[in-house]
């Protein structure tokens, strides 16, 4: 019986996205579905949720929780990851609360920036473990990983040996999201996205073979005339020329020009929600209190396959019938030619039963190149400081990020860093 591990599986609706997707999938029919969560009550409800879920959809999947990590590996040929270390309560609470001591405030804090760089420090150690059990208990699987910070998690799980790809919904969903922003139809378009992740970028778009980009520019500027949600895009297109594919509320602390305590206008004038993600962390949490019973209890509980890329990847793999992604892979050859070849980037790839091949892009524009480069030299050297212990790698990465080096000294940019590792604590004992 083929074997899907899923990793972080108390993360119980996206277990039910990436699982459920793959329940309605005849190729993938008679595979255990192998759940491991450190929370196992959150294990125990998405074990509940999805048998329920099997019976509706008349799925012959096998679904079994596992409490022992190396026994849900044994033998699997996927594994995917959607695990979050630490939590919201105590770990995303210290990446916002501690910065904004300093002066300095963010939106979302999972990729890029200080919180990221932190998130990153706590979340390695646990993927190397990972790293371990698989090259133990199943050296030859496909690791899909869903975690953020994506671009350096992947990297490190590369550098470990692990044939993984990295997956974000942001690339499928960019090109229809701006057309419905501006209010131009979908049918017939083509479009191509390469960058990074969180920032790549939508290099062209058409429909039956016409530009459509003079249009959306057009469109753009006229919106930007009233608050929106999504000013930071247009004005990083209005200036560099392209759409990036991720949300403005995580451009906007990517980059040095929208959050700044020199010019506090600029939240409104942006529109930028300070703070988003720990609200959508409290709203989730109160969510899952009201849906709970709902979703494990339900016998006629339905789904629809989503635009998740997983089972599509497994399909692909399992069939031989390719099928297109947006993947982060390592930039081995230059994939993306003007970027560093031991980053992770974000390119077309094409997934069939040899596995993932990634498609050669060449030289982004260079602006686009630019602005990559600088989210690039902090994750590099993020790397850098989780596989040395070496603090002055972490105090380098911080004084690389845009945001940070925007806003703070380098005495506080230090002293700030010395902070987040005392009040991080037990997720970080080897910088202490």
């Amino acid at each position: 019986m083929t074997k899907i591990t899923f990793l972080g599986a108390g993360s119980t609706v996206f277990a039910k996205n990436v699982l459920g997707d793959c329940m309605t999938v005849d190729a993938l029919q008679d595979f255990e579905f192998a759940l491991f969560d450190i929370d196992h009550g959150r294990l125990t409800d998405s074990e509940m949720m999805l048998n329920n879920l099997k019976k509706s959809l008349n799925s012959d999947v096998k679904v079994k929780a596992y409490h022992d990590r190396k026994e849900a590996l044994r033998g699997a040929k996927y594994v995917i990851n959607a695990i979050q270390v630490g939590g919201y309560d105590p770990s995303t609470i210290t990446d916002f609360e501690v910065p904004k001591k300093y002066g300095l405030r963010q939106t979302i804090a999972d990729t890029l920036g200080i919180g990221g760089i932190f998130r990153d420090l706590r979340t390695i150690p646990v993927m190397q473990e990972f790293a371990r059990d698989m090259k133990e208990v199943c050296p030859d699987a496909w690791f899909l990983n869903y975690t953020n910070p994506m671009a350096v998690l992947t990297n490190v799980m590369l550098k470990e040996g692990i044939k993984t790809v990295g997956l974000c919904h942001s690339v499928q969903a960019c090109a229809s999201h701006l057309l419905d922003s501006l209010d131009m139809p979908k049918d017939h378009i083509q479009w191509k996205i390469a960058g990074i992740n969180h920032m790549a970028w939508l290099l062209d778009i058409t429909r039956n073979g016409e530009d459509l980009y003079p249009e959306i520019k057009k469109r753009a500027k006229e919106k930007q005339q009233e608050k929106h949600d999504d000013m930071v895009r247009f004005e990083l297109m209005d200036k560099f020329g392209y759409y990036v594919t991720e949300s403005s509320e995580h451009n906007a602390e990517y980059h040095p020009y929208f959050i700044k305590s020199k010019y506090p206008e600029l939240i409104d004038k942006y529109n930028i929600p300070l703070d988003e993600y720990p609200r959508r962390c409290v709203n989730q949490i109160e969510d899952w209190k009201k849906m709970r019973d709902d979703l494990i209890n339900d016998q006629n509980l339905q789904h629809e396959r989503t635009h998740e890329y997983g089972s599509y990847i497994i399909e692909a793999m399992e069939t031989n019938k390719p099928f297109k992604i947006g993947g982060n892979v390592l930039n081995t050859g230059g994939l993306i030619s003007n970027l560093p070849e031991n980053a992770v980037v974000e390119v077309p790839c094409l997934v069939d039963s040899s596995g993932v091949t990634p498609t050669y892009v060449g030289d982004l524009p260079e602006q686009l190149a630019a602005l990559n480069r600088t989210n690039i030299n902090t994750q590099l050297l993020t790397i850098e400081a989780a596989l040395t212990k070496k603090k002055d790698k972490i105090y380098q990465a911080a004084l690389l990020d845009p945001h940070t080096a925007a806003e703070l000294s380098i005495d506080d940019i230090i002293a700030l860093c010395d902070d987040l590792i005392e009040e991080h604590g037990k997720w970080l004992p080897e910088y202490q």
